[in-house]
């Protein structure tokens, strides 16, 4: 734990981390580790995201759906989430659990940014993410397991990064693309063979979408987009102007585009 910082007059400056600041004060929520078999327990668990670099950014894309064992738990669920202005988070695994997570990390950047009057740095909130899945651990041994994906621009290199984990919060810098979840292989599996590095905007969306519509053509626990009800993935843009959620106006023709080319 960061110990509070020593100001003029014998004051103390509160930690720079929100759960820090919690802990100090002795409203640190807590809760028991499960005891028994998880496994047994009717959970949704989010599947597929991806994200990809291309010349100018960043792609991050998540699939719609969430599963309970052989059934679907949800067709809309949002796994693509801004973290702050120039980054993202996408989430897989344990739905509840991951989305406690995402909340948790932006209030951490948000309060982070408030009190040092600066934003940290790509690398720094990359470092925090995985040490908040490394305090998951207790629960990824109960079988609630929580990966998520990281990626965002930095403005120091001047191009987008990404930045995927392990279960145990290992943190590891991908070079052009990353995936996570039940469709991760398939989805990478595509990229390795259709991905560019000088691929402008419209054809790295492209090559994102295909990816995730590859992955759910082997993967039953992912979807596709789904023409018929109107349920399109979640999409993610970073680049030097900052972060911006595409709508289902833009991802839809992009989508039915690749389910015409991808078999």
């Amino acid at each position: 734990m960061t110990q509070p910082r020593a100001l003029a007059g014998g004051v103390t400056e509160p930690p720079a981390g929100f759960a820090e600041v919690l802990l100090a004060a002795g409203l640190a929520p807590t809760w028991d580790v499960l005891l028994g078999d998880a496994s047994k327990l009717s959970l949704a668990d989010a599947t597929t995201v991806l994200v990809v670099r291309y010349a100018d950014g960043v792609y991050m894309v998540g699939d719609r759906q969430a599963t309970e064992g052989y059934s679907v738990a949800h067709r809309r669920m949002k796994k693509v989430f801004p973290s702050d202005d120039f980054s993202a988070v996408a989430i897989s695994g344990t739905a509840g659990l991951a989305i406690e997570l995402v909340r948790l990390f932006q209030t951490e950047l948000e309060h982070y940014e408030k009190l040092e009057g600066t934003r940290l740095s790509l690398e720094g909130r990359a470092n925090f993410l995985a040490r908040l899945v490394r305090q998951q651990l207790p629960m990824a041994f109960q079988g609630l397991v929580v990966v998520p994906l990281f990626c965002g621009f930095d403005h120091t290199t001047g191009s987008g990064r990404l930045f995927t984990f392990d279960v145990v919060g290992g943190r590891y810098e991908e070079d052009d693309f990353g995936a996570s979840g039940s469709g991760a292989k398939e989805a990478r599996s595509y990229l390795r063979s259709h991905f560019d590095p000088t691929m402008g905007a419209e054809e790295g969306l492209s090559v994102a979408i295909k990816s995730l519509v590859a992955a759910a053509e082997q993967d039953v626990a992912t979807s596709g987009p789904d023409v018929r009800r109107g349920i399109y993935p979640n999409v993610i843009r970073i680049d030097v102007d900052g972060l911006v959620e595409l709508s289902d106006e833009v991802i839809a023709p992009v989508a039915e585009a690749a389910l015409e080319v991808v078999r």
